[in-house]
């Protein structure tokens, strides 16, 4: 099967269970801003010279996938999806990255006032994929705000994983010696 389908040549593409919506459709705009996202995420984690960061960004990217399945699914096929065997985003997630942050935030990581992006490739990498984030995340909020979001959870993921992202940035920064 070709990847070219050509189903989407008159301005629609597909949501899980076969439902077909604009490509401009605000659920669609979601999705695809959390795609580019984790792209951002796959170029930090390849220029991360540090596992602990690597490592991180490789099970954000994993928790993404689940998020993005989610959106890709309209609030009527919700129910089939989750009897399907899919997972829904869960506050677990965000306590994945509640906990990252306090371990970032028990090292000695130094930065005083606003950040200026890069002084490293990956700290630079990490800034672009936070600033990413917060496009997704008000893509998500206005998702939510016209009645198509029914998990708030995933606002707050993604609240949260923005400020993650921040903190990854400012800790290769002091890993790097740059204060």
């Amino acid at each position: 099967m070709s990847i070219a389908t050509k189903t989407g040549d008159r301005g629609t593409t597909g949501l899980m269970y076969n439902r077909r919506v604009s490509k401009c459709h605000p659920r669609v705009e979601a999705y695809g801003t959390v795609d580019e996202l984790n792209a951002a995420l796959g170029w930090a984690r390849a220029s991360a010279q540090h596992e602990f960061v690597s490592g991180g960004l490789l099970a954000i990217q994993r928790d993404l996938v689940t998020l993005m399945g989610e959106l890709a699914t309209g609030t009527e096929d919700l129910p089939r999806y989750a009897k399907d065997g899919f997972t829904l985003v869960s506050a677990e997630l965000t306590v994945k990255l509640d906990k990252l942050v306090l371990e970032i935030e028990a090292q000695s990581i130094t930065f005083k006032g606003w950040a200026t992006p890069g002084a490293t490739t990956n700290s630079a990498a990490l800034d672009v994929a936070r600033t990413v984030c917060r496009r997704a995340e008000r893509r998500v909020c206005a998702l939510h705000e016209a009645g198509q979001l029914l998990n708030a959870e995933i606002i707050i993921y993604l609240n949260r994983l923005a400020d993650l992202l921040w903190l990854f940035a400012r800790w290769v920064e002091t890993k790097a010696g740059i204060e």
